[in-house]
């Protein structure tokens, strides 16, 4: 099952470390930190950039909650696994799980890349490949100057807006 831990933001990849070495892969199966890939400018020139998905989270996949749990109390860090009144610890509903997996694409990797738009006249946007394919109904705004796409979508019983980064791939320019 997948869990959702809360951690100290800008702290996420340091507990991910003292988990991986702490932990026996008995209890922890696999740890993921989501990243996304999109573009920046710096100094005029576009550069690619890797930034958390979800910052202030990680996501732990464990056969043994419980065991998790009462592990987590000896790592030197604040973590809290999410849970509801009805249970201390609530794993991923399976549309989340495959949400996140279908944002990592193909490969597994923990990183979602760039989705590849295409723009044309009166700056329709076109989503060519990448992540966002398929997510067209989702997409609340896409913002070309910061090559970014706002995304809503329900996610851990919560309404939540991900930014994504977009890569313009195809542009055709009205000559007026």
């Amino acid at each position: 099952m997948w869990y959702v831990m809360q951690v100290m933001s800008r702290q996420e990849g340091q507990t991910v470390k003292m988990m991986e070495q702490s932990l026996s892969s008995e209890i922890l199966t696999r740890c993921l930190l989501p990243m996304r890939r999109r573009k920046k400018k710096y100094h005029g020139e576009w550069q690619e950039v890797t930034e958390k998905l979800f910052p202030g989270y990680v996501f732990l996949v464990t056969d043994t909650p419980q065991l998790l749990y009462d592990e987590l109390k000896t790592i030197p860090a604040f973590t809290k696994l999410l849970g509801s009144c009805e249970e201390p610890f609530t794993p991923l509903s399976e549309p989340d799980v495959q949400f996140l997996k279908k944002l990592q694409g193909e490969n597994g990797t923990q990183e979602t890349g760039l989705s590849q738009v295409a723009v044309g006249e009166g700056r329709q946007v076109r989503i060519i490949s990448g992540p966002l394919k398929n997510l067209e109904g989702k997409i609340q705004k896409i913002n070309l100057h910061k090559r970014i796409a706002i995304v809503e979508t329900e996610f851990m019983g919560n309404k939540s807006l991900l930014h994504l980064g977009i890569e313009i791939v195809n542009e055709v320019c009205r000559n007026v």
